[in-house]
């Protein structure tokens, strides 16, 4: 008597190495990615890994897509300019300080 075992495939695990190479960045940046959570990973045996799953969710979270061309046929004004509030109070001149080494001599000429 013959028993039938399933066998099932386990999935391939890419290391932070062969999923820097897809995306054409260092092997840092997909390590300190994974390390912040901002990318899905797993970690068996201490060391970052990537399913194929991971990999298209990567690709997924990094995704850009243009914008509307309908809104760039559209000219933009630049900002008003901000205006300086014109106050009716009196400007008050500043008036510099004496330097120390000519105040010196004063001080000394006073003590005496």
């Amino acid at each position: 008597m013959k028993v039938s075992q399933k066998t099932t495939a386990l999935p391939q695990l890419y290391s932070a190495a062969d999923v820097a190479q897809a995306l054409g960045c260092s092997e840092w940046w997909v390590k300190e990615q994974a390390r912040r959570g901002r990318i899905p990973f797993t970690k068996p045996g201490g060391s970052y890994r990537f399913t194929a799953e991971h990999f298209a969710e990567i690709m997924r979270i990094f995704e850009s897509r243009p914008t509307e061309s309908s809104s760039a046929a559209v000219p933009v004004s630049p900002a008003p300019r901000r205006r300086v509030a014109t106050t009716a109070a009196p400007v008050t001149s500043l008036k510099a300080r004496t330097p120390r080494r000519a105040r010196h001599g004063q001080s000394q000429s006073t003590a005496a």
